[in-house]
């Protein structure tokens, strides 16, 4: 089996995952983090060239004031902590999502982490981070109209590759699979440009409970998967020949 280039993952579920064992909704975030630790070696073994994870959503700020410190807490913790084992395993860390008036603390150790990894070449690390896609496709038409109103660019020239270039995940190529957990079917503001011709996996189960058995098994469903990416299949173009 040929692994993907570039896998994005929807964590969900981890508040249900708590709720269901009569636990506090905390506890869930943090046993995700493990999972998190273990997906990552997951797609470094596999060859994966890309992990983009949805961590926190532009949206995610709505929740209860102790819920969003304890997800801080987490994230804050994750980085000091897996930074370094990250860097040895030769992983990049790239963060994407809008980073005006985040708390310094929080946006130092995220420019730590890219700018320490960054000549790093096996796995890219993409951390979803105060990410929402409509955000960062308004935040990319904003940049291309004031180079437009400034002269710099004239506006019949703006093409599909220049807003990609313009996006946050510029230089990073579109995932081939996105995975969501929890049994929601549905991509909730993520990589929406960038999803154009991806493949979905849903699979039932919460976030704390994806394994490696369940990784590989979303890979399988998209590897039996017959992209066209608007074209003919390769049995149909073989028939029109």
């Amino acid at each position: 089996m040929t692994a993907p280039e570039h896998v994005a993952i929807i964590m969900d579920g981890n508040g249900r995952w708590a709720k269901q064992r009569g636990l506090p909704r905390t506890m869930g975030h943090r046993r995700a983090v493990e999972t998190v630790r273990q997906t990552v070696r997951t797609a470094g073994d596999l060859g994966i060239k890309y992990l983009t994870l949805f961590a926190f959503s532009s949206e995610n700020w709505r929740r209860p004031e102790a819920e969003v410190t304890d997800l801080l807490g987490l994230l804050k913790a994750f980085i000091r902590s897996d930074l370094a084992e990250l860097h040895r395993q030769n992983v990049r860390i790239r963060v994407i999502g809008d980073r005006v008036n985040l708390r310094s603390d929080i946006l130092k150790l995220l420019l730590e982490a890219e700018e320490t990894t960054k000549a790093n070449t096996a796995l890219t690390l993409v951390i979803a981070f105060n990410y929402g896609s409509r955000d960062e496709i308004a935040r990319a038409m904003m940049s291309l109209a004031k180079d437009v109103e400034e002269g710099r660019l004239r506006s019949q020239d703006i093409t599909a590759a220049l807003i990609d270039a313009r996006l946050d995940t510029a230089g990073i190529p579109d995932p081939d699979l996105i995975i969501r957990t929890s049994g929601e079917e549905r991509l909730s503001n993520f990589l929406l440009w960038q999803a154009a011709y991806s493949e979905f996996v849903f699979l039932p189960e919460y976030w704390p409970d994806f394994s490696r058995e369940l990784f590989l098994s979303a890979l399988e469903k998209f590897a039996s998967r017959d992209r066209r990416f608007g074209g003919l299949s390769a049995q149909a173009a073989a028939v029109n020949t």
